[in-house]
């Protein structure tokens, strides 16, 4: 208990919560220079998935703050009244600011001395301090609430509204089948102009873009799926979910409202893929959009249908404290150090969507500081990284000549984007050897398996052997909803136990699987990553050199399992044990395992 701070001693004294996990979240914390009250209960909350309101109930508890619980069904129109008209008296931004930190000012206390009572989920945030110094309300009192009573007051009295989608709404669906002008082969322009026109697409558009940010999708996908039809989804936690169905519209006319709308495509080719880009100023931050169209061929052959995905890119989302990432400790440490080193390589493997770009973005961050030059070498670039200084791969500069450029140009730590043949490999492994840190991606399952593809594309075994400082393989599975999840049923037991869980541990009530309530989308929140990271111990690198005619495998899986490395599903399993994820993610993300 000497080693905890103040509020720790006071989360484990109250029962809040256990001793092992306060003082592996009080480690932590001051892993990172920090400690305050508010960073434990952040970090418990966000590395150790700690629920919200428990944490800050202990911590308005600690600081004395008075509880306030409201009914949202129970409150009279009197009341929604006054609470509109002190918010009429808020300037904009300081809403905005305040409803994003879930601070709500709910009432006048004292009418002669109009003491603002304000409801907080975190009472300690300094938000809060604005309030005195850009209102008429000089004086205020926090009371502590759930921040759910937070959320409903929200959408109650002052709902965030999407204007474009309102506007969708009121005008209802007006739109009407086109006629077919060009011969029964396609829609002629001036039909499409007229249906442009009408606005309700530049809506529907306008509104999936912001609602994607509202929602914390990754991508929107715009899929014709009938003569007349159109489906939107949103891949929000990895998995596409419907958003909107929009009837008694062709989908030529929606495709040219999206092309007219962004930068870079021509609304006339409809025969080839084209890629572009939109931006858009969205809750006051600057959202960029990488928009794909794809030709694509349907049951309605004359028709020229088109598939559009818009990537959103958001700078917010950029992990860049390295920590933040929630690697295990073991693979977290062995990271640390091989980034730390003025050479090697890096290599971050998985498929599309496992999270590398985050991975590196961080692992970057990390290394800038003024006294080294970092280049990048990327198609297309998506974040901009303060500190480094980045190649666009285009027409007039393809990937190999951007990286003999970057050899040119007296670079200490570089990116290239992806290892994707020889000539990239020779390059990456060149710059190792020459004194340079190297980050890069590999499409591999495991770890193992990115040396057997570099080897198989001609690097010889004692440069793959003493260029590469470790190899990351990873995988982001869905993060269980804290508010919802419950204990594995009896049924999944089996599969559990073959996994490596033990009957104690699943008996603790402990290991969990979803349920899905309001706050979640089917009983997942939030995504974790699993991983398996092979650092380059002298007997990894002695195995590799050895080998004559192949890569072992599996042996230098086993040298790297006896130091601990642990494999994907293992890592699965310990998330498991932390109650972040659930059996059916961690043997979906394994299965090759």
């Amino acid at each position: 208990m000497a080693t905890l701070s103040k509020f720790g001693k006071y989360l484990v004294d109250k029962g809040f919560f256990e001793l092992e996990m306060v003082v592996s979240a009080n480690k932590k914390m001051l892993e990172f220079g920090e400690n305050s009250a508010g960073a434990l209960a952040k970090l418990l909350e966000s590395d150790f998935a700690a629920s919200h309101d428990k944490i800050y109930e202990a911590l308005a508890k600690h600081y004395a703050f008075p509880h306030f619980e409201v009914v949202i069904e129970e409150l009279e129109q009197k009341q929604l009244e006054a609470c509109r008209e002190i918010l009429h008296k808020f300037p904009d931004e300081l809403k905005k600011k305040l409803f994003f930190h879930k601070v709500f000012p709910f009432s006048i206390l004292t009418k002669e001395r109009e003491v603002l009572q304000v409801l907080a989920s975190d009472p300690t945030d300094k938000v809060i301090q604005e309030i005195p110094e850009q209102t008429p309300y000089k004086r205020v009192e926090i009371y502590w609430t759930h921040l759910k009573t937070i959320e409903d007051l929200i959408a109650k009295i002052a709902p965030q509204k999407n204007e474009f989608l309102a506007l969708l709404e009121e005008a209802g669906q007006v739109l009407t089948d086109i006629e077919d002008g060009g011969g029964g082969m396609d829609l002629n322009e001036q039909a499409l102009d007229e249906e442009i026109n009408k606005s309700l697409l530049v809506n529907l558009f306008e509104g999936a873009l912001i609602e994607a940010v509202h929602k914390d999708a990754s991508d929107i996908h715009i899929i014709p799926t009938g003569k007349t039809t159109i489906d939107v989804y949103f891949r929000v936690d990895g998995k596409l979910q419907i958003w909107h169905r929009q009837e008694g519209t062709p989908p030529e006319a929606l495709s040219a409202v999206v092309k007219d709308r962004s930068i870079g495509v021509d609304r006339f080719e409809r025969d080839t893929a084209q890629d572009g880009f939109a931006q858009r100023l969205i809750d006051d931050h600057l959202i960029r959009f990488r928009i794909s169209i794809i030709p694509i061929v349907s049951s309605e052959f004359e028709r020229r249908f088109e598939s559009i995905v818009i990537r959103v890119i958001d700078d917010r989302k950029v992990i860049t404290d390295f920590r933040k990432l929630g690697f295990q400790t073991q693979a977290e440490q062995e990271f640390v150090k091989s980034i730390s080193t003025s050479k090697g390589i890096i290599i971050v493997t998985g498929p599309t969507g496992s999270g590398k770009s985050t991975t590196l973005m961080a692992a970057l961050h990390h290394v800038i500081n003024p006294t080294v030059n970092v280049l990048t070498c990327e198609d297309p670039v998506e974040y901009v990284i303060h500190g480094a200084r980045q190649l666009k791969i285009g027409h007039k500069m393809s990937f190999d000549q951007a990286i003999r450029a970057i050899l040119r140009h007296d670079p200490d730590v570089v990116m290239v984007g992806e290892i994707r043949d020889k000539i990239t490999a020779d390059l990456a492994v060149k710059l190792a050897n020459t004194g340079h840190l190297t980050f890069s991606t590999l499409h591999t399952n495991d770890a193992p398996s990115a040396i057997s593809r570099l080897y198989k594309m001609g690097i010889e075994t004692f440069l793959l052997a003493y260029s590469i400082n470790i190899i990351i393989a990873q995988r982001l599975v869905r993060k269980l909803c804290v508010h919802c999840r419950r204990p594995i049923s009896k049924e999944h037991w089996p599969a559990a136990l073959q996994i490596g869980l033990t009957t104690e541990e699943l008996e603790s009530g402990k290991i969990y699987e979803p349920v899905g309530c309001p706050k979640c989308h089917e009983g997942y929140k939030g995504r974790v990553n699993i991983a398996e990271a092979l650092y380059f111990y002298p007997e990894i690198r002695n195995e590799i050199v050895k080998s004559v005619s192949d890569i072992d495998e599996e042996r230098i899986r086993a040298v790297a399992e006896k130091h601990g490395m642990l494999s994907m599903r293992r890592s699965g399993v310990e998330r498991m044990r932390e109650g972040l994820t659930d059996l059916a993610e961690v043997l979906y993300a394994s299965a090759e395992d």
